[in-house]
């Protein structure tokens, strides 16, 4: 079978995007990893959050081999991804002010710990609130976000403005407007996202610089192992153990 010509290119252009955010927004991923060092040195908690597919990077970095223990995801019930019915309610929740400090207001999160918002376009009222509101409670807050869509699109926060207005530290995906990498003759819509692959890389690779951090400062991460290895259930055990009061997907 001959190979897809749109495949190589949805190759590429992933390629691409993620060779510009490793080149352009490397101080930025090295001042978040250094944030998230910060916390867990000083005893705060990690919580990451995205509404619809931007949940699936929160998600990414969850009670995940590799991944640091401490790493909780702050959940907004109907907006973690396209299993709610119908999936479009996901998208309307995300318009819907006052949400975003309910939930908040009613979980764990608290002065010291630390946020990592993810959302595409950056423009919805949810993940606008859940900054601002993190702040206001004592959090740090890193913002995973489109800069392209500050400069082309409109607010739909009544503020007026966008998740990287409200976020100490902002990581940009360089993702284009519309989240499409491909066209082509006989296809009407723009198609291929690429915004999945780069965000998730962008937390991986902030995970990564908080782990680096970590160690330069002689403290060991609290890192999980994958369960499918010898030994792999019994150091996790171990870790959530010692971490108790700082992990809450185990109750």
């Amino acid at each position: 079978m001959s190979e897809s010509k749109l495949a190589g290119q949805f190759f590429d252009a992933a390629i691409g995007l993620l060779t510009r955010v490793r080149d352009e927004e490397s101080g930025n991923i090295a001042a978040a990893g250094a944030a998230i060092a910060d916390t867990v040195e000083a005893g705060g908690r990690l919580f990451a959050f995205g509404a619809g597919h931007s949940s699936l990077a929160a998600q990414d970095v969850v009670y995940r081999a590799g991944g640091l223990a401490l790493m909780n995801l702050l959940t907004v019930p109907g907006t973690m991804g396209v299993d709610v019915m119908p999936a479009t309610l996901g998208s309307a929740l995300e318009r819907v002010d006052g949400l975003a400090s309910a939930v908040l207001d009613t979980s764990p999160a608290t002065s010291g710990d630390l946020l990592v918002i993810i959302s595409l376009s950056g423009r919805n009222a949810l993940p606008v609130e859940m900054a601002l509101n993190a702040r206001a409670l004592g959090l740090k807050v890193i913002g995973v976000t489109s800069v392209a869509y500050t400069e082309g699109t409109r607010s739909r926060h009544v503020s007026g403005g966008f998740l990287r207005d409200h976020c100490d530290i902002v990581l940009d995906s360089k993702i284009a407007i519309g989240d499409a990498e491909l066209t082509t003759d006989g296809i009407e819509a723009p198609f291929a996202p690429a915004s999945t692959v780069v965000t998730s890389a962008v937390m991986q690779a902030m995970m990564a610089a908080a782990a680096e951090e970590l160690v330069a400062r002689g403290i060991e991460p609290p890192l999980l192992r994958s369960g499918n290895v010898d030994g792999g259930h019994e150091w996790n055990g171990r870790v959530m153990t010692e971490y108790a009061d700082r992990v809450f997907y185990r109750h």
